[in-house]
Parts: C-alpha cells; sequence; structure tokens
C-alpha cells in the first residue's frame, strides 16, 4: 500500500495531461512548420518551442509531486491559475467545450493540490507541530 494519497494522484494525473496536451500542441506546430501549412513560419518555430518547452517542464513538475516533492505544489496550482485565466478566454471567444474542460481540469487539480491530503503528505513535519 502507498503513502501517496488519492489526491496527489489526482493532481499529479492532471498536471501531466496539460503538460502532455502542452507537447501535442507543440508538436502540431512543428508539423505545420515542417509541412508547410503554418501560415507564418516565424512564429510556428517559437511556438513550437514554447509548447514543447512547458510542456517537458509541466510534466516533470508532476513527476515532482507524484514524488511527494514539497517545491512542486506551487507550480502546479499556479499552472491551474493560468489554466483558468485561458478557460476564460475560451468562454468569452464562444468556444464553451473547450472552457468547461479547462475549467473542470483546472479547478480539480487545485482542489485536489489544495486539499488536506496533500498537504499532509508534503509537509508531514506540520503536522508534528
Amino acid at each position: 500500500m502507498s503513502s501517496r494519497p488519492v489526491t496527489v494522484v489526482i493532481a499529479a494525473a492532471l498536471e501531466a495531461l496539460v503538460g502532455l496536451a502542452a507537447v501535442l500542441g507543440g508538436l502540431y506546430s512543428l508539423f505545420g512548420a515542417v509541412s508547410g501549412r503554418a501560415h507564418d513560419l516565424t512564429s510556428a518555430i517559437p511556438l513550437t518551442a514554447l509548447g514543447l518547452g512547458v510542456g517537458v517542464l509541466l510534466v516533470f513538475v508532476a513527476r515532482g509531486l507524484w514524488r511527494l516533492r514539497d517545491w512542486a505544489r506551487t507550480p502546479v496550482f499556479l499552472t491551474q491559475v493560468f489554466l483558468a485565466v485561458v478557460a476564460y478566454y475560451m468562454f468569452t471567444s464562444q468556444q464553451y467545450v473547450y472552457g468547461v474542460v479547462l475549467l473542470g481540469v483546472a479547478v480539480c487539480a487545485a482542489a485536489a493540490v489544495l486539499s488536506p491530503p496533500t498537504t499532509a503528505a508534503l509537509f508531514p513535519e506540520e503536522r508534528e507541530k
């Protein structure tokens, strides 16, 4: 039996999912640039680098949370704040399905990473006080 609470598993899985989505977006941009389908090559290359870089960093943070590293809590939470902002802009551009999905992921992951079982697992010394 693992000492990892289910809330940590949920938060790490959702963070990894967001990271993998960013990597897929970067690969899609790379494919568009290489195949000549990109409308603007000068923006496709940096977008590829950004998508791949951010995706790798988010997966790294998810791995840190999975390993119960206390430093991973803040980047996971900030990712969800940024995801909620993106969801807001999806709603304002009338892309409601994307907005609901992004907001749902953001709320679930933020609730999981801020929940008491996650706090107790990441900061066991605080429980002893």
